[in-house]
C-alpha cells in the first residue's frame, strides 16, 4: 500500500474561531486583500477584527462563480493594492477565486497556461501569495483543496486550476458563519459535501486516511443534513455539516472523485446553475447507474461493499444495503425540492458536447467502473 496525504499547514475549527482572524493574519503582514462572497454585515465584522490588529484592508465583493475573466480582474485589483496576504471569505466561489488569484499573482503567463482541458495544463512553479480561507457555507471544502474551478465563457466549460501551491496557508472553519445560509443553499452545499465524501470513498484509488474521513463525514451528514435544512439555527447541525464539508475537501484533495464531478464541470459550462445544484441533482442518478453497472459487469467488485456501508450509515440500519443509501439521498432530494437540470435550460442537444468534455475530465477517471456512453447519457436523461 502506498499513498500520500497533503493538506494546508493549519486548520482551525470551532464556534467563534473567526474572532482570531486578526492574530492569524498579522503573521503574514499588515495589508489584506479580501475576496468576499458574503453580505456586507459579515464582511464589515471581518474588517473590524482585522483593523483591530492594525491590518489595513481592501475588499472586493463577488456575486458569481469564478470565471477566467473575473480572475484577470481580481489579479489586476490585487496587484494595484500590493497586499501581504489574501483572505477568501464566503462559499466555494469566493474561496476558489481567492486561491486562483493568489496563485496567478506569483506565476507568469496566462491562466490558460495552467488549466486542464482547454489550456496547456502546465504546473505552477512558484508558491502563491499567503492565503487564509474562511468558508461560510458547508459544501465545497475548498478551504483545504488544491484546486480552483473556473468557468470559461469562451469554451462554455468549467475546468480546474490544480496545484499543491493552491493550498491556503490557513483554513479557518467557524460553523457560526453558516447560520444564515438559506435552506436551498444548505441543501445544495450539503449534497455537494456528501458527493465529495461518497466519491473518494468509492473511487478507484482510495486510501485508509481518506476512508476514515469519508466515513466520519457521511455519519455527520446522515445525522444532520435534514436538520440543517429544516432548522438552520441549529448549531449542532451546522457544526456537523461544517465538519462534513471540511472532511470532504480533505478527502477529494487526497483521493479521487467520480462521475458526478466528471459530468458536473462540463454541465456547469453549459447552463447557469451553481456547482452544488448540479451535483445535488446528479448524485442519485450517478449512484444508481454505477450500482447497476457494477452489478451487471463486476458483481464481485469490492466497491459494492463500500456502497453497502454507505447504505448502512445513511439509513441507520446495520442490515441495509446500497439501495437504502440511494433511497435516503432520493428522499432528501424530494424533501429539499432539488430541481432537475432542465429548470436551468439543459437540453438533449447539449449532451454530445458535455460527454466529450466529461471524457477529458480528471474526475471521471476516478469512477469505480468505466461507464459507457449509454450509461452517461442515461444519467443526463434522468437529470433533465
Amino acid at each position: 500500500m502506498q499513498f500520500e496525504f497533503a493538506t494546508v499547514p493549519r486548520i482551525l475549527f470551532g464556534l467563534g474561531k473567526v474572532n482570531s482572524i486578526g492574530t492569524l493574519a498579522s503573521e503574514f503582514g499588515t495589508r489584506a486583500f479580501i475576496v468576499s462572497g458574503v453580505p456586507k454585515t459579515l464582511s464589515d465584522r471581518l474588517i473590524e477584527l482585522l483593523e483591530a490588529r492594525d491590518i489595513t484592508c481592501s475588499i472586493v465583493k463577488i456575486n458569481q462563480e469564478p470565471t477566467i475573466e473575473l480572475l484577470y480582474r481580481l489579479v489586476d485589483l490585487t496587484r494595484q493594492y500590493s497586499p501581504d496576504l489574501i483572505i477568501g471569505f464566503g462559499g466555494g466561489s469566493a474561496l476558489d477565486s481567492s486561491k486562483a488569484t493568489a496563485a496567478l499573482l506569483s506565476n507568469p503567463g496566462e491562466v490558460t497556461d495552467y488549466l486542464e482541458i482547454i489550456g496547456l495544463n502546465k504546473p505552477l512553479t512558484n508558491p502563491s501569495l499567503p492565503l487564509i480561507a474562511i468558508p461560510t457555507t458547508s459544501g465545497t471544502g475548498s478551504e483545504v483543496t488544491k484546486n480552483a474551478v473556473l468557468s470559461s465563457l469562451q469554451h462554455l466549460v468549467k475546468v480546474s486550476l490544480r496545484s499543491p501551491y493552491l493550498f491556503p496557508k490557513i483554513a479557518l472553519v467557524d460553523p457560526v458563519l453558516t447560520l444564515s445560509v438559506p435552506p436551498p443553499i444548505t441543501a445544495f452545499t450539503g449534497l455537494d459535501a456528501l458527493t465529495q465524501l461518497i466519491e473518494p470513498y468509492t473511487c478507484n484509488d482510495p486510501n485508509p486516511l481518506t476512508d476514515a474521513l469519508c466515513l466520519e463525514g457521511i455519519q455527520r451528514v446522515a445525522r444532520s443534513l435534514f436538520q440543517a435544512y429544516d432548522d438552520g439555527s441549529s448549531l449542532q447541525a451546522r457544526e456537523d455539516m461544517s465538519l462534513a464539508s471540511l472532511f470532504s475537501g480533505l478527502a477529494l484533495a487526497n483521493a479521487r472523485l467520480g462521475a458526478v464531478h466528471g459530468l458536473a464541470g462540463p454541465i456547469g459550462g453549459e447552463i447557469p446553475a451553481v456547482h452544488g445544484a448540479i451535483c445535488a441533482c446528479l448524485l442519485p442518478y450517478v449512484m444508481e447507474v454505477n450500482l447497476d453497472a457494477l452489478l451487471e459487469k463486476a458483481p464481485r467488485h469490492p466497491v459494492l461493499d463500500r456502497f453497502n456501508t454507505i447504505g448502512k450509515i445513511l439509513s441507520g440500519d446495520p442490515t441495509a444495503t446500497a439501495n437504502a443509501g440511494l433511497h435516503w439521498i432520493r428522499n432528501f432530494c424530494r424533501h429539499a425540492n432539488i430541481p432537475q437540470l432542465s429548470v436551468y435550460g439543459l437540453s438533449e442537444t447539449q449532451f454530445d458536447k458535455i460527454l466529450e468534455n466529461a471524457d477529458k475530465a480528471s474526475s471521471m477517471k476516478g469512477n469505480p467502473i468505466t461507464l459507457s456512453d449509454h450509461d452517461l447519457r442515461s444519467i443526463l436523461q434522468k437529470a433533465l
